[in-house]
């Protein structure tokens, strides 16, 4: 048996990857959004592209792909993975937290948006439904874009960066309903007929969250097996999209209807850094099968009504956003940076209008495609334009808005004995904060306990970057695992050099090596168990405990000031340790003075 490396499907892999090897490093070096050098690359080895030179130049046939289809299964797939991890921002206490703004702006943003680009489209005479489907679709924007520009903007916890997040959100919510009524207008078995199927799978999936994935994803943390893991959270995604297939709906609503469920779990966060890796991965290849249907010659042989529908569509969302802010009281600056951020059309504005293709007769959806995918290449551009906006409308350090409530608050990466204290302490101080423990079964009781804990892995670095540990007071290591603990020192400190970090130490001398590694504060064990000792001896030999106290507390600080110089950065080549001097009068020598002589 031969390995199919040679088969067309092999190539027209490597082709795509190959080509995103180049593009995307180029456009993260200009620090452009990945988004359109995804779109960019489907575009250059697309059938409208270089492809459509093959047959002059046979040499490009190895460099190009003549049919878009041969990625279509592996763009639905990263659709699929995309609303599966959607699903997953909308937790019950996430909605809680920003009602305000998710219900509040949220509504009036996609309904006003709709209603006028509903308006827009009267002249071309197109059926209602059809009107009403590409209206919503073209009124949501991009999460991928906006997202990711406020992250990188370090803006996320400005009022901008906010309000954005929040309307998003709401988005995220409307998909599933918009996606099931179209699903069930576009399908063969009748409208009602396929709704009440559709609401009873639904039910179903919901009823199993509750009843047997809790116990499958139990069995799959207990492991300690990462790929078990990752295998739990499929095995869920794939049976949810095949349960609103057998139905005639998408698989897009399955998948996003797993993903709220398990949005609900303990295991919410380790299923996302889980996924993370297959979710960009697909989602760009999504991007690039997305590149690829752009047919070029179309938008060529009609440039003005191309690109004036595409400026049409970002002036309509952009002008109807920015009053609705301005009316609720934001700020110019705000107002102009989320609605040019969230001007354009987004990914699940492609997900809709490819639903509901079928309902569209000539060439309506591919004009809907076309117009959408320039839309969302632009999207970046349109996000950077905000950026200056504001700077130049508004103050954005005078108009930040109150932090969530998830902000500011302090996380322990374990929940043992040292790591439940530390949280009883905070509790006692009315200080917030979220744990995370490996452990499922403890996570599982101190739950039921009403206590902020959640299962994860904390070494593993796409669970980090789901913490919002750039929001966080502080972090708080208190596993007793030295390698992991440096290794979460390390990666901490990677993302986050000024995040105020305190650490479980073993001894002074792993102390030592913490604070060499730039942490806040090491405590080592064996050094406050020893001032424990001598602080009960003490006050057992009658010494009052107010000097007791003052002595033990003295000690501590003179002890940790030790150990912070023994761990701080070497500032030359020569590192004085030790000392001996000939005068014993003489002052403690000075590790940052050249020795004397006689030293």
């Amino acid at each position: 048996m031969s390995l199919p490396i040679a088969s067309a499907g092999f190539q027209d892999l490597v082709v795509v990857l190959g080509a995103a090897g180049l593009v995307i490093p180029a456009f993260a070096a200009l620090r452009i959004s990945p988004v359109v050098g995804f779109i960019l690359v489907g575009v250059l080895v697309g059938p409208h592209g270089l492809g459509a030179l093959a047959e002059r130049w046979p040499w490009l046939d190895t460099l190009t792909i003549s049919n878009a289809e041969v990625l279509a299964t592996p763009a639905e797939m990263g659709i699929t993975l995309l609303l599966f991890a959607l699903g997953l921002e909308l937790s019950v206490e996430r909605l809680r937290t920003m009602r305000s703004l998710v219900f509040g702006l949220g509504p009036v943003q996609l309904g006003g948006a709709a209603l006028l680009l509903g308006l827009a489209m009267l002249p071309f005479q197109l059926p209602l439904a059809i009107t009403v489907t590409l209206a919503l679709a073209l009124a949501l924007s991009s999460t991928a874009v906006g997202l990711q520009m406020l992250s990188a903007s370090g803006r996320m916890g400005s009022a901008a960066g906010r309000t954005a997040f929040g309307i998003l959100l709401f988005q995220d919510i409307a998909i599933a309903p918009l996606l099931l009524l179209l699903s069930a207008g576009s399908a063969a078995g009748g409208f009602v007929a396929t709704l009440a199927k559709g609401l009873a799978v639904i039910a179903a999936i919901a009823l199993a969250g509750r009843l047997i994935v809790p116990a499958l994803f139990l069995q799959a943390a207990r492991t300690r097996r990462p790929e078990l893991f990752l295998a739990a959270a499929l095995v869920v995604l794939i049976l949810s999209a095949a349960a609103t297939v057998s139905v005639g709906l998408s698989p897009a609503i399955g998948a996003l209807v797993a993903g709220v469920m398990l949005a609900e779990t303990d295991y919410r966060r380790q299923v996302e850094a889980a996924i993370a890796p297959f979710e960009g991965l697909l989602l760009g290849v999504f991007l690039i099968w997305v590149g690829m249907t752009l047919d070029l010659g179309a938008v060529a042989a009609r440039p003005g009504l191309v690109f004036g529908l595409v400026a049409a569509v970002a002036a309509i969302k952009g002008l109807s956003l920015y009053l609705a802010l301005r009316l609720s009281g934001r700020g110019r600056g705000v107002a102009a940076h989320v609605a040019a951020l969230l001007a354009a059309p987004g990914e699940t504005s492609l997900i809709l209008i490819g639903v509901a293709g079928t309902m569209m007769a000539g060439d309506a959806a591919d004009l809907a495609l076309i117009v959408t995918g320039l839309s969302l290449a632009l999207a970046p551009f349109l996000g950077l334009a905000g950026q200056r906006l504001e700077a130049a409308l508004g103050h954005p350090e005078a108009e930040t808005a109150a932090p969530r409530a998830e902000a500011g608050r302090t996380v322990i990466i374990g929940f043992g004995r040292v790591g439940r204290l530390v949280a009883s302490m905070l509790e006692a101080h009315g200080q917030p904060y979220l744990a995370v423990d490996a452990d499922p079964d403890e996570v599982a009781r101190h739950r039921r306990d009403g206590r902020a804990v959640i299962y994860g892995d904390a070494r593993r670095p796409e669970l980090l970057d789901k913490l919002g540990l750039g929001e966080a007071r502080a972090v708080v290591l208190t596993i007793d695992a030295v390698a992991s603990l440096d290794t979460l020192v390390r990666l901490i400190r990677e993302r986050h050099p000024d995040l105020c970090l305190v650490v479980r130490a073993r001894d002074a001398d792993h102390a030592t090596a913490l604070y060499a590694q730039g942490v806040t504060d090491a405590v080592p064990e064996t050094i406050e168990s020893s001032l424990q000792l001598a602080e009960a001896l003490l006050v057992d030999l009658g010494v009052p405990m107010g000097r007791v106290i003052a002595s033990i507390h003295e000690k501590r600080a003179e002890l940790r000031a030790r150990i912070q110089a023994d761990g701080a950065p070497v500032r030359s080549r020569l590192a004085v340790r030790r000392m001996k001097r000939d005068d014993p009068a003489a002052p403690p020598h000075d590790p940052e003075a050249a020795p004397a002589a006689g030293d």
